[in-house]
This record gives C-alpha cells, structure tokens and sequence, in this order.
C-alpha cells in the first residue's frame, strides 16, 4: 500500500513508502513510528508558531514577568531504542533508520544513511576524493573535520587536557583511551586467554597470536604480519629514508622509536624490571616475555596436538614437526633442517668454530643462546623458580629436574633390570654399574 505526504505553502513534497503485506503488529509498529514523527512535526511548528507570536508582541524586557526563565537542558529520547538526541531534528533523522523513511542509499556498498551530507562524505570512501588538503605539508584529506585535527600538529594545538593528570591530547578519542590508564578499565576481553584491554583494536591485535593469522602481506618481501600498523612500520625498512642517526656508531634507523631503543646498546640502559627477579630489560615487549616465565603463561597453542609455548616462534617451529618439513638441507652431510639458523648453526659443528665468549672466564659456545645461559652463572640469575618450594635455576632443564623431586616422577628406565630414576645423570652412573658387575668377555 502506498502513501502520499503533501505540504502546502505552493512547495508539494512527495514522499511515496510501501508497506509490505506482512503481520498486522509490524503494520502497528510502523503506525507508531509515523505517528511518533507526526508528533515531532507538530512540536516544532508550536515552538515555530510561540516564536513568530514573541516577534510580533516584542514587548519590552520591562513589560515581562520578573520571573527568570530556566532552560534545562531537555533530551529527546527514541522509544524504539532509547537512544538519546539535544536537538528534536536530530532524533527525527534517527527515526528514519526505524521506518525506513527517505533513507540515502549508496549503491556501491549498500549502506544507507539520513542525511545527505554524511552520505557524500561516505562517497569519497570509494572514490577516493580528498578534496582538503594542509598548506603546510601538502597532505589531502577527504573529510574537512580530519583536515582540521592534522592542523594541529604543526600548530602544537592540544585542547583536551586529562583532568586527573593535565596531559593534553590533540583528539578527544585520544583523550578518552588515555583516561582508561587511571581508571583501569578494559572492556575487551580476549575469548582464549584472560587478557583483557582497553582498545578493540588492540584486542583484534592480541587475537591473531592465538589464531596465528597474518593477513597483511609485504609486497617488498611478501612477509606476513598480523595487523597494518605492523606492516606500515615493516615497510619504512624497505625504504631509502632513514633519517634518524645514532651518532656513536652511524647506524640509521626509520622511526625515532628505533633509534632510541638502539641508543640503550650503547648507554647500557634497561629501564625495564622484573618486579620477581630482579632481571631488567631494554625494551618492554622482553620483560612481558620474561614473564611468562614466571606466570607460566603459554598463549600460542598448536591446534593439532594442544601444546602450549611461550614464544610465537617456538610455536611455528614446532608445526613443522607435523608438517615434518625440512627445507634446509646441509651440504656437506645431509642433514636437514626445519629453520635457516639451524643449519647455520649446524655448518659450525663441521668447522669446529665457537664464535660466542664468555668476557668473565673465556668459555667458548657455539651458538648464542647456550652463552646467554652460561653468563646467567656469573650474574647469579636464577629467573626459573619452583612454584613448590621456591627455589631458583639458572637454566629450564635445571627447574624440570627440580621439579621431578615434587611430583616424584621418574621417567629414566633403566632397559636392564626395570629400575627407574628421577633424572638421567642418575640412571646412568647407575647403567655403569651394570657393566663393572658383567663379567669380562
């Protein structure tokens, strides 16, 4: 069934809308809606109406009552949703969301839209106009209000201060993030582990090491990294420009963040500390990952057989155990290889080299990691503690045999007479035995 609206005043405004055949408490619906927005129309032509009167009274300020008049601020509330609006005009553009009244529709995506300003501003998503561009840097911009935000960043402009601390920000939303520092909220909950955070898009970010999804691709290198932000600082690695310096040594760097992460490997600064053990860190991504250490937190699980790692990288290596893909092979014996550094690794043995050496007493390992292990003897670092007892290793394998007194698991067998023992340096001092009572042959 179709409707026709008229207006008088010589202007006739047709607005044609259909009414589908469907049950008759939909049709109600709809009544209501029209009727809630018949109600608006006449409430502003009352409010037209009082102000066309007060304009042709204009009595004296002196003729009028004493009485002050006290405006509080009124809300216009849908009874649909119970969305909230200042302005009457404003809910009637809302309402038609409800009615589907005179909705702009775009034909290239297929969203709809109640004003026709917001709609010509979503045009420019597809066609990628930026008609507003800064004076200053020459940057383009398809929407006014984004133009003058930018501005602010030449002209130093922060007019949002956080009451709480006086840090000043050049956008609200910014300022908004920032207050949930003091208040400590975070509504974004990941469904796989007990993190939570105060951004969705961070949330989005943290999902992707437990789905190990990398859907944003270099065209440089064709790496994959799990978010853009991620792939955009990628990409400055594959530019030319690298315009911040570190003096001390001339290595250049894409992003100031860099190079001051850089400059600690000179100043010998680590402003970050585990608050359990004392170990500190450069940068603070490595003290999160230290702490997983003593947490035990293992956020990256393999979906074929469930087991855990604390490191994205331990993961990946290990779904190659699976796939049992080896693509590095070496040339000289063989022997193959899941990752590139293992064969480096590997190459050495052949030589003999031991390129890594300890400063404090001059020991030689073959690879980086066992000297990392090997200094944590000097420093006295025992990061890996005994959740049972409380006492702390230098080293994992040192804390799982530990643990075997607790849980008193034995896993070494002897094949000889069935004994078994909580660590393998005993079942072998054991095994010898065997062969010092067999007689000789």
């Amino acid at each position: 069934m179709a409707f026709v609206k008229e207006e008088s005043e010589g202007l006739r405004i047709t607005e044609v809308f259909t009414l589908k055949h469907e049950d008759p408490e939909e049709k109600t619906e709809l009544t209501m809606l029209k009727e809630e927005t018949q109600e608006l129309d006449e409430i502003e032509e009352n409010d037209l109406h009082e102000e066309h009167q007060d304009l042709r009274t204009a009595e004296p300020a002196s003729m009028k009552k004493n009485t002050p008049k006290t405006k509080s601020p009124s809300l216009f509330t849908c009874r649909q949703c119970g969305k909230h609006f200042t302005l009457k005009s404003n809910l009637k553009d809302h309402m038609r969301i409800h009615t589907g009244e005179n909705l702009i529709k775009c034909g290239e995506c297929g969203k709809s839209f109640t004003r026709k300003g917001n709609f010509e501003k979503h045009l420019r998503t597809h066609t990628r106009e930026k008609p507003y561009w800064c004076t200053e840097c020459g940057k383009s911009f398809s929407q006014k209000h984004n133009l003058e935000v930018h501005m602010r960043i030449h002209t130093g402009e922060k007019p949002f201060p956080c009451q709480q601390c006086g840090k000043r920000f050049r956008q609200i939303q910014n300022l908004k993030l920032h207050i949930t520092i003091h208040t400590g909220e975070k509504p974004y909950a990941c469904p796989h582990c007990p993190k939570s955070f105060n951004q969705k898009k961070k949330c989005e970010t943290h999902m992707t090491i437990h789905t190990g999804e990398k859907p944003f691709a270099c065209q440089h290198c064709g790496r994959c990294l799990a978010n853009k932000d991620l792939l955009n600082k990628h990409i400055k690695i594959h530019m030319e420009d690298k315009p911040f310096t570190c003096r001390p040594c001339g290595k250049s760097f894409t992003q100031p963040q860099l190079l001051k992460f850089h400059m600690r490997t000179h100043t010998g600064e680590k402003p970050y500390t585990c608050s359990q053990c004392g170990k500190s860190f450069t940068q603070k991504n490595g003290l999160n990952y230290h702490m997983r250490i003593h947490s035990g937190e293992k956020p990256f699980t393999c979906a074929q057989c469930g087991k855990s790692f604390i490191y994205n990288t331990a993961l990946l290596r290990h779904r190659k155990t699976h796939s049992g893909e080896k693509p590095f092979t070496c040339g000289q014996c063989g022997k193959s290889f899941t990752k590139d550094y293992s064969l480096k690794y590997h190459l050495i043995s052949h030589t003999g080299e031991k390129p890594f050496k300890c400063d404090l007493c001059g020991k030689r390992y073959l690879r980086k990691d066992n000297l990392n292990q090997h200094m944590r003897i000097h420093n006295n670092d025992k990061s890996y503690v005994c959740d049972q007892c409380g006492k702390g290793f230098t080293r994992k394998d040192y804390l799982s045999q530990h643990t075997r007194i607790h849980t008193k698991e034995k896993s070494f067998k002897c094949h000889q007479c069935g004994k078994s023992f909580a660590q393998k340096s005993a079942l072998n001092a054991h095994v010898i035995r065997h062969s010092a009572k067999s007689p000789a042959t």
